[in-house]
């Protein structure tokens, strides 16, 4: 009965070591399996990607002027309207000022008296020269007196000169014409009106001018793509009034700085415009080619990881996982440029989610 006992003590010892070991292995199998997690890996590689962005742009005049009267008067008569189509040096509108015409005549007479005083007293010293050839017939005294007055009437009829000139450019402008060709596309005055540069009402030019066959497309680039365009690339917009219409236009001019407000790089795209389907004030949507940055390094887009508060890489270091912060660059179909403290051809994790834990040890 007693060795029946001991054996009985002795199995069931053995079975409880048996499931002690057992429960302890199935939890080392457990551990062991979430621990050795395998994750794919991408190489970051250093390459430009030559992409595109689409960025909001307003169409505007390609030139544009506010035409304000030079000097005061009455308008007279106006030849054009708004609407109304107009080619360089035409005539838009014509001032009168009685005292600007008379001050005209009257610097011009004083010219005419001037210029033949100066003539008189040339004509003297000359044959006054001439005359002292012979000695004895002419003092030294006496011709310098001639040169004397030939001088001073030549000063004098510059100056009468002068003020004519003057007097002539402010009758010029009682007439006012084009500077260039384009459209009347507003008109604040009528014949009879009083007009002038103490007179505006409500600062409102007379009329404005504006070239429309030719017009800039205005886009602001952000300072990150701003480095990664090219002079004279063509590039195509879409309108948003013009559903369907696709248009073409230039790269032409970069401002080579940033506003400080929006960190942003102005530029201009020229558009020609001669059927006049476009309009200033149109807003456009702009595919505006980019040729990549050299700095940039290439991971799978899918290697991102954006939280509410950053965007990074998960990178393996030392076999341990390792939180990169980057910011995107460009984007082409499962690449994505970024830039950070990451470094070429070092490994990411790809697909890799906000999950992942740094530390994490990767084989």
């Amino acid at each position: 009965m007693m060795k029946h006992s001991k054996y009985y003590l002795f199995t069931v010892s053995m079975i409880v070591i048996m499931a002690a070991c057992n429960s302890a292995a199935m939890t080392d199998k457990k551990k062991t399996s979430k621990d050795e997690r395998h994750y794919t890996l991408a190489t970051a590689v250093q390459r430009p990607l030559a992409g595109s962005i689409r960025l909001p742009g307003t169409l505007v005049a390609f030139q544009k002027v506010s035409i304000y009267p030079r000097i005061n008067g009455f308008v007279k008569s106006i030849s054009v309207d708004r609407g109304s189509k107009v080619k360089k040096g035409q005539v838009l509108l014509v001032l009168e000022a009685p005292e600007v015409t008379q001050h005209y005549y009257a610097a011009q007479s004083k010219y005419l008296q001037a210029a033949a005083m100066f003539a008189s007293s040339k004509d003297n010293y000359e044959r006054t020269v001439a005359t002292s050839e012979e000695p004895g017939t002419i003092s030294p005294h006496d011709l310098e007196l001639a040169k004397a007055r030939m001088l001073a009437d030549s000063a004098l009829m510059n100056s009468e000169q002068a003020n004519f000139r003057a007097q002539e450019v402010n009758r010029g402008y009682l007439t006012v014409t084009a500077p260039f060709d384009g459209v009347i596309t507003e008109r604040n005055i009528h014949p009879g009106a009083l007009v002038g540069p103490d007179t505006k009402v409500d600062d409102k030019p007379m009329l404005m001018l504006e070239q429309e066959d030719k017009l800039r497309l205005m886009l602001e680039v952000p300072e990150i793509y701003s480095a990664q365009l090219s002079e004279q690339s063509a590039i195509t917009f879409e309108v948003n009034a013009i559903p369907g219409g696709h248009f073409e236009g230039t790269i032409a001019r970069q401002a080579g700085t940033l506003n400080d407000k929006y960190r942003s790089e102005a530029v201009e795209i020229d558009v020609q415009n001669a059927k006049r389907l476009l309009k200033a004030g149109m807003y456009t949507e702009v595919m505006l080619p980019l040729k990549g940055s050299a700095q940039a390094l290439l991971v799978p887009a899918s290697a991102i990881v954006m939280s509410t508060e950053k965007k990074y890489v998960i990178a393996v270091r030392n076999h341990h996982t390792k939180w990169i912060d980057i910011e995107e660059g460009n984007h082409h179909n499962d690449s994505t440029e970024v830039f950070g403290r990451l470094q070429a051809d070092e490994r990411v994790i790809a697909p890799a989610t906000d999950e992942i834990k740094e530390g994490i040890m990767i084989p």
